[in-house]
């Protein structure tokens, strides 16, 4: 029994069941390691890999069969594949659930609260992908950077032929388009003519001939000429190894199809495939939508409005298509994205209600589904405008991510398909819900108009 004594009278205590009672807690460090196998006996390890080593076998001493890790930076991954190579069955706690007690906080008082807390059973595992997931998450996750990375130096190219007065972002649409990309390069290797940089400029572009001269006359400054030359250059390095990453991205696939894949199932999404997306342009050059068609079984996630290419590869690679054994109900998965309202009830009174903040790629990529959903003519777009217009955007955007997680889990639950029309109820609901809002509208004019000819 794990006691705690109480303020105010020390030799009074609260005794509480031990529910694991081989536990152990871990406070993992970017040098060091502290390990706490009893309240009495913490030490320390180095983070090496020998050091590692050392650490199971002394849990292994012990006889203990369970672990708890705080989730702070990536310092704990290491080690808890060590663990896991040794048998012992390690659980990853949400840092926020480990509010350590008053008093001088030390790596060795941390190491005891989480072992005592993982004894009594008041932890819990946070979500931890498979194998495949993992290796495909860390190449989306490194590709997600260098597509930032790449923006950045969009924006300052961009900032570079502003300050030279060039114009170019006003004649174009896409700066790094095939047009901007042409006319930047004809740049950097010398050109200053606004006649010959003209004709980089594709025939489809709208802005007229004159107007696209004009924007190409500027000062030409050697500093920024310089600046430019570098971000280019930047910036193609940067897409060169995005391609490498989508290299090996695919490779992991192709893997997976020959192990596990269908070749019935891509002929079948090709052939009954109704929705087709338009390809963004920072996605990859092969068909991840027919990966994710044979991962789910035959359901194609791409129909639901806002749903693109993006935020397939996001799910593949964070949590996989597999949810329904990770998490046991859509309300568990819209919790643990952070769509849920993390409700606050005092004395009777909700004291808030506030979604939680949670940093994840999904959450990301959900939220730019949401947003697109809004601009579009389906169900998902009338329920977005008709939560913007009540309360807000910003609100909107997580009402509607939610719903598409909701109907992302329904989808791979019963492999049914995404339906975008209104059944004949809905019309009937909607139709008598406008014409009772005309109404109410009509009444108002109808007493203003009264109103005012009472007082003239």
């Amino acid at each position: 029994m794990a006691k705690r004594k109480i303020k105010g009278n020390p030799n009074a205590t609260i005794s509480m069941p031990v529910v694991n009672p081989n536990a152990a807690g871990i406070d993992a460090g970017s040098r060091s390691h502290f390990v706490c196998v009893a309240q009495d006996n913490v030490k320390e390890f180095p983070t090496h890999t020998a050091g590692l080593h050392e650490i199971c076998q002394h849990l292994g001493s012990y006889g203990i069969k369970t672990v708890a890790l705080e989730s702070t930076g990536f310092y704990w991954q290491q080690l808890f594949a060590m663990l896991q190579s040794y048998n012992i069955e390690a659980i990853v706690v949400n840092a926020r659930h480990l509010k350590n007690v008053k008093g001088h906080k030390t790596d060795v008082v941390d190491s005891k609260w989480i072992q005592l807390l993982h004894s009594i059973g008041l932890l819990n595992n946070s979500f931890q992908p498979d194998s495949f997931c993992k290796e495909l998450r860390q190449y989306t996750r490194h590709r997600r950077s260098l597509i930032e990375n790449s923006s950045r130096y969009i924006a300052k190219m961009n900032k570079s032929m502003v300050l030279m007065n060039i114009q170019l972002k006003t004649v174009l649409s896409d700066l790094t388009g095939e047009s901007g990309l042409r006319v930047i390069e004809a740049i950097v290797k010398g050109e200053r003519s606004p006649e010959m940089l003209e004709k980089f400029v594709g025939k489809n572009v709208k802005a007229s001939r004159e107007a696209i001269k004009k924007a190409l006359v500027g000062d030409w400054r050697s500093e920024h000429l310089f600046e430019l030359s570098q971000n280019f250059e930047f910036y193609k390095f940067t897409w060169e190894k995005i391609r490498e990453t989508d290299q090996q991205i695919e490779t992991i696939l192709r893997k997976w199809q020959d192990k596990n894949g269908d070749e019935s199932k891509i002929q079948e999404y090709r052939k009954n495939s109704k929705y087709k997306k338009p390809r963004q342009k920072n996605d990859p050059k092969f068909d991840i939508k027919a990966f994710a068609y044979q991962m789910t079984g035959g359901v194609d996630l791409s129909q639901i409005e806002g749903v693109n290419i993006n935020t397939i590869l996001t799910m593949m690679s964070e949590t996989g298509f597999d949810i329904k054994s990770k998490f046991k109900t859509a309300k568990h998965f819209t919790s643990w994205l952070g769509f849920a309202p993390n409700r606050k009830i005092t004395g009777g009174k909700v004291m808030s209600s506030n979604t939680p903040k949670v940093k994840n790629p999904m959450v990301y990529a959900f939220r730019q589904a949401a947003n697109a959903a809004g601009n579009s003519q389906g169900r998902l777009g009338d329920f977005f405008r008709r939560i913007s217009y009540r309360k807000g955007r910003s609100i909107a955007i997580t009402a509607a991510a939610r719903k598409i997680a909701v109907i992302i889990y329904k989808m791979l639950e019963s492999g049914q398909e995404y339906c975008y029309d209104y059944g004949q109820d809905e019309l009937d609901k909607l139709r008598k819900a406008k014409i009772k809002k005309i109404k109410k509208t009509i009444g108002l004019f109808q007493i203003e108009g009264s109103e005012l000819a009472l007082s003239i």
